[in-house]
């Protein structure tokens, strides 16, 4: 289940954004959460089972488009779907929207349109 980010949840929210190389540096991973918590176009849930397994922000752009900017499922929870259901999920949320992934994420988000 899809659930909104709250500062309650920023050590795992790092701690999954942390598996992302370009979130590999702490500096840099400090600030991509400031920038989820203070922008109001950036979003960030958390994929939620019977613990937090997932997290996947997004980026509200203009023209009703979101793009994808991070996805990462923990890993002792990979290959299972995960990463596809939080894309799936996110594309119910914004249904009015065209949901594209960030360069970064473009290969795994094919790969999930591909298995629909």
């Amino acid at each position: 289940m899809l659930v909104r980010y709250k500062k309650a949840f920023e050590k795992i929210a790092m701690g999954l954004l942390s598996f992302m190389p370009s979130e590999k540096d702490l500096k840099q991973l400090q600030q991509t959460m400031k920038t989820y918590e203070n922008d109001e176009n950036w979003q960030l849930f958390l994929w939620k089972e019977e613990d937090v397994i997932g997290v996947i922000g997004v980026e509200l752009k203009d023209k009703g488009i979101v793009e994808i900017q991070h996805i990462c499922v923990n890993p002792s929870h990979r290959h299972q779907g995960i990463g596809k259901k939080m894309i799936n999920a996110v594309k119910e949320l914004y249904k009015d929207k065209h949901v594209i992934p960030s360069e970064q994420i473009q290969s795994f988000f094919e790969k999930c349109d591909q298995n629909n």
